[in-house]
């Protein structure tokens, strides 16, 4: 072979490599950009306003634009910065701890959210079951229903519920016309209203991720325990119940989780005498204007919510770990 050949040869095997080399680092890019991307999401969405309201908490309410001082800023330099630091302290905290108010907020708020959350699931649990064991065909149709709610503004159909649900309203009327009642009952404005108003609003939360287990089930199980002598009410207890324990975890996450710090619907629902922090964190907010001890109770919501959380996903892979 001569000198020119493999010259040749050995300059198409550098390419190819060189080649392959980039191509291994494109990939490699590539796959951490789909793992920073949610990070990087997460630090601006999240961490970072998370950030600034702890910040605020850390604050003193001031006459003021914004209406808390310290403004942290390097306008004096990196001494006046520190200084600024100085100043924080974890007053508005002390202050939760002291107020009945708030412990009262915090406790209704999550029997209220805990109650909403069963009811749900009692009546998503159903509705799932039978879109799962529903034809294929039909299927799409109902999955539609479920979800159409959410192509209707969620704050007018929270309204809707008010002409549903006054003395004078269509359920009312109902039950007078048809003589259940001798008169009208008292539903608006008590916590009965707010139940059905979280139900109804946060029904497609549990429905879907409990569809989403049913339909994956492998029925011929169930076959297989009747054919064994199992009764029915036994054999969804035994298999398909535990095998839709995901789904429930997870509807159950996604409507307690926002049935906590609801606002609109006790506000509309419930009036001005239900205690729920969502109502108690707005009026902290917007009508005293004290930012600092409404943002040291999101704070505390916030951490409320989280720590369960992770305490529950670090128990489930665990339990995975276990498993395998």
């Amino acid at each position: 072979m001569s000198n020119a050949a493999v010259t040749a040869a050995a300059t198409s095997q550098a390419t190819d490599a060189g080649k392959s080399a980039l191509a291994r680092l494109s990939a490699a890019f590539i796959g951490r950009l789909v793992i920073i991307i949610p990070y990087l999401w997460l630090v601006f969405f999240f961490l970072i306003p998370f950030v600034i309201v702890f910040k605020i908490s850390l604050s003193q309410t001031a006459i003021a634009i914004p209406p808390y001082t310290p403004v942290l800023g390097f306008g004096d330099g990196l001494s006046g910065f520190l200084a600024q630091l100085k100043q924080l302290s974890v007053d508005n905290y002390t202050w939760l701890t002291q107020d009945a108010l708030y412990f009262n907020a915090y406790v209704t708020s999550v029997i209220v959210a805990a109650i909403s959350t069963v009811l749900t699931l009692l009546v998503g649990y159903p509705i799932a079951y039978g879109m799962a064991r529903a034809p294929a065909t039909l299927r799409p149709t109902l999955l539609m229903l479920v979800i159409l709610p959410f192509w209707t503004s969620f704050l007018i159909r929270v309204y809707a519920w008010i002409g549903i649900l006054k003395p004078e309203g269509l359920l009312n009327q109902l039950l007078l016309a048809t003589g259940v009642i001798s008169q009208p009952l008292i539903v608006l404005n008590t916590y009965t209203a707010i139940f059905i108003g979280i139900v109804y609003s946060y029904l497609p939360f549990m429905v879907l991720p409990l569809y989403s287990s049913l339909e994956k089930m492998d029925y011929s199980l169930i076959e297989a325990a009747k054919d064994l002598g199992c009764p029915p009410t036994s054999a969804f207890w035994k298999i398909t119940f535990p095998l839709s324990v995901p789904g429930v975890i997870a509807g159950c996450l996604l409507v307690f989780i926002p049935a906590v710090g609801e606002f609109v619907i006790p506000d509309l629902l419930g009036g001005s005498q239900t205690l729920m922090i969502g109502k108690t964190l707005w009026n902290e907010f917007f009508a005293n204007r004290d930012w600092p001890v409404s943002s040291a109770v999101a704070v505390i919501l916030l951490l409320l919510l989280i720590v369960p959380i992770m305490l529950f996903q670090r128990a489930q892979a665990r339990a995975q770990e276990q498993d395998k």
